[in-house]
């Protein structure tokens, strides 16, 4: 996994990667948004509607924590083991909106990751147990939490975006 020496690093590559993510949005039809292509395991509104749902997730948990919720990850309703349902959902809740207004959603909740980033510590984003809701038997610190929910699927989806745009293309 990458590792970041300092916040601004961390900042930069959520940037850098988000937008990238974001580009792949550019030219897809609205009337497209939910169209699957076999080999391709989500629609584009999927695709960003996990987005959606993670980032929402992140920051839920720590902004439940700071008011003093006890913090159940991934959520209440769903377990780890339970992951399929937890997607379902976001698909359900995110995705009667346009792609246009899902990419506003997420550029929202970047931009509110970023300034939180930014907020926080050097101790409390690079040492483990600095929050409950990150507590975990693998202890991680709280920038691999945001790495997994920002950086990892934006490179990861962005993949899966482009091979759905040329398949679109290729019909």
């Amino acid at each position: 996994m990458t590792q970041y020496l300092d916040k601004t690093e961390l900042i930069k590559e959520i940037k850098k990667r988000y937008t990238l993510y974001d580009e792949e949005f550019d030219e897809i039809d609205e009337s497209l948004k939910d169209v699957l292509k076999a080999g391709i395991a989500k629609t584009p509104s999927q695709n960003i509607s996990y987005q959606i749902g993670w980032t929402s997730l992140l920051l839920q948990w720590e902004s439940d924590e700071q008011k003093g919720i006890e913090v159940k990850t991934p959520t209440s309703e769903y377990k780890w083991n339970n992951l399929g349902g937890l997607y379902q959902s976001f698909y359900e809740t995110f995705g009667v909106n346009s792609l246009s207004q899902q990419r506003e959603i997420l550029n929202r909740q970047v931009k509110e990751i970023l300034l939180w980033i930014e907020k926080l510590d050097h101790d409390t984003l690079f040492l483990p147990q600095q929050r409950k809701w990150a507590t975990t038997s693998a202890k991680w610190p709280l920038w691999k939490w945001i790495h997994i929910n920002t950086v990892a699927p934006f490179k990861t989806f962005r993949s899966q975006i482009k091979k759905w745009k040329k398949e679109i293309d290729t019909e």
